[in-house]
């Protein structure tokens, strides 16, 4: 199938990791790609600066469009058949309290992910 979705996730971030584990779990029709902004890889999305990625989930849909934050996740699980998971944060009246609640958690994850899983960071976590 072709790639409907690449995104650029932290894979030093257990949290990230693992919802990225999950996306991945779902995606049977391997409509999304991803992109560790910590990976060789990464090199070749030069217009994406790294710390934007790193402060927020960048993607690009398969027009080329650039999504951010929870745009990105709403989208990737909408992919995957399971858009009903994030609809909620995109609805008008909850968009922007979503919005600001995602950059608080996105500017902390490390903490949170120290809080939730026992670990602030790994060296690389692991897709497979």
């Amino acid at each position: 199938m072709s790639v409907r979705l690449t995104l650029f996730y932290d894979a030093t971030c257990p949290l990230c990791v693992r919802e990225m584990r999950s996306l991945q779990s779902h995606d049977t029709e391997k409509y999304i790609k991803l992109v560790d902004i910590f990976s060789p890889e990464f090199a070749a999305y030069p217009e994406i600066d790294p710390k934007a990625a790193s402060d927020r989930l960048h993607a690009y849909d398969a027009d080329g469009n650039l999504l951010l934050g929870l745009d990105v996740t709403h989208r990737a699980w909408s992919l995957v058949g399971k858009p009903y998971l994030y609809a909620f944060t995109r609805w008008p009246i909850m968009k922007t309290l979503c919005d600001w609640a995602y950059l608080k958690f996105a500017k902390n994850r490390y903490h949170i992910s120290g809080w939730l899983t026992g670990k602030k960071r790994c060296e690389r976590c692991r897709l497979e």
